[in-house]
């Protein structure tokens, strides 16, 4: 198993759930710290509602989330949205007792080969052997090329109290994008003395509908206060010192050459692979994970795709999306050897 975030807990949950020996199971990361939720994104709004997650903390018994200490997260009315600091609290805690039962590996993995039907992983201090990998390693922002720009970074940008940590009297920021984490960075931004925002995007927001147990434009859809904010700021009236500009405007080539700061919230790619030099890049099936016979592809890496009952297709992200992958998939990559 390689990677400790989310989704990687939940496939070793899960490999421990299906009767799994512990001492055969590798689990790879270089923090063991719940991966990015816990590393960069605590300060974050999230924009799943609290029972979510705590389906996905009481699904593997193997998490013993009934045997936890008490976390805030569990205060809060299950039909909102919380920081993610509270969602990565629990996820440490599980992360820590589930590395007591099997072999930890501190180090990050950087090749991967197939020899006499075992895959070989190695790190800068170990080789592993395994019948069959699971890589959950995650994915990072992805940035646009405009060298004139100074960049916030999209993690700072997030952080209320990172953000303020910078002097942008002066500033005229370019934030790119209509996400979620846009709608989240343009009121961080504001809160700060920056002299001007302008935001450049390609299409019209869009939001979350929820009906009963189904959710239109669930994962693309803007949810939680990030949706509240853009209804009355973006789609209701500009706040002051906020511009918005069609990339495809007659004024975009002149507003972005005011800016002196850029953020880049157009979303995220995968982080780099270990190398696999009998094959070079890898690519997964997003229906079933499969990336090689023994070799499989978990969370925001490696998202499913899926036609949701409305007709539209997604790539399902989020903490219970990637229990539910493993729930489906683990039976065929069990199966599905070198």
């Amino acid at each position: 198993m390689i990677g400790a975030g989310p989704a990687g807990i939940a496939a070793v949950g899960r490999l421990l759930d299906h009767g799994i020996r512990g001492d055969e199971i590798a689990w790879v990361d270089p923090d063991f710290a719940a991966g990015d939720v816990g590393t960069k994104w605590r300060a974050v709004p999230g924009n799943t509602h609290v029972s979510l997650f705590l389906d996905y903390l009481n699904t593997s018994p193997s998490f013993r989330f009934a045997e936890a200490p008490p976390f805030e997260l569990t205060t809060i009315d299950p039909g909102q949205t919380c920081l993610l600091g509270l969602v990565a609290e629990p996820l440490v805690w599980i992360s820590q007792h589930l590395r007591e039962r099997v072999h930890v590996v501190r180090g990050t993995a950087t090749e991967l080969t197939l020899s006499n039907r075992r895959w070989l992983v190695r790190t800068a201090d170990a080789e592993i052997e395994a019948k069959n990998v699971i890589l959950a390693t995650g994915s990072v922002p992805k940035k646009l090329d405009h060298p004139h720009l100074q960049e916030i970074p999209v993690e700072v940008a997030l952080d209320p109290h990172q953000l303020g940590q910078l002097d942008l009297t002066d500033a005229t920021v370019a934030v790119f994008g209509s996400s979620h984490s846009t709608m989240v960075a343009l009121p961080n931004l504001l809160a700060t003395q920056v002299h001007k925002v302008v935001n450049f995007y390609r299409s019209p927001t869009k939001y979350a509908v929820y009906f009963g147990d189904e959710i239109l434009f669930d994962d693309t859809g803007l949810k939680g206060n990030a949706a509240a904010w853009s209804r009355e700021n973006i789609d209701g009236s500009y706040p002051e010192r906020l511009q918005r500009y069609w990339v495809n405007s007659p004024e975009f080539a002149e507003q972005l050459q005011a800016c002196t700061h850029a953020i880049y919230t157009v979303g995220f790619s995968r982080r780099r692979l270990p190398a696999t030099p009998q094959w070079g890049e890898l690519e997964y099936d997003p229906v079933n994970g499969i990336i090689a016979p023994g070799l499989f592809g978990l969370g925001i890496a490696f998202p499913e795709y899926g036609i949701d009952s409305f007709g539209s297709g997604q790539y399902r992200i989020g903490l219970i999306k990637f229990m539910q992958r493993v729930n489906t998939a683990l039976p065929v990559w069990l199966n599905y050897g070198t």
